[in-house]
């Protein structure tokens, strides 16, 4: 099921604790971030869509990931602007700015304007906040 802006997903600690594993709870709910070169898609190469591993929003399509050479998945761009929203991280000594599904409030990673790609965006998300639908 495809959800819109207009349809945010609202669950307990408890609830979000039961569907997801323990690593994909710290960095989904929690803010954390996988070891680089150890997620799933961090050199996936299939061809389809990048859902929030919480809720099942599109995020990001495979067209738009690129190797960064950074050890996480990396989009120069997400499948629509409202899908993901940002803001403004200043933990650990450094300003950046959080990605966040717009559906759900999970933490996905970091956007930073730093890329080659035609829009200069670099998505860095972590592969535990995602699901992979392969085009069939």
């Amino acid at each position: 099921m495809d959800r819109t802006i207009d349809d945010p997903v609202e669950a307990s600690e408890n609830d979000w604790r039961s569907k997801l594993t323990p690593e994909q709870f710290r960095i989904t709910r929690e803010g954390g971030t996988e070891r680089a070169f150890t997620g799933a898609y961090w050199n996936h190469k299939g061809d389809g869509m990048y859902r929030c591993i919480c809720c099942g929003a599109e995020l990001f399509r495979s067209d738009r990931k690129f190797d960064s050479g950074t050890g996480w998945p990396s989009f120069w761009e997400g499948v629509k602007p409202e899908a993901i929203r940002t803001i403004q991280d200043v933990s650990h000594g450094m300003v950046r700015t959080e990605i966040r599904c717009a559906q759900c409030d999970s933490h996905l990673g970091h956007v930073f304007q730093d890329s080659p790609t035609p829009t200069g965006l670099r998505y860095c998300v972590n592969s535990a906040s995602l699901d992979f639908d392969d085009k069939t």
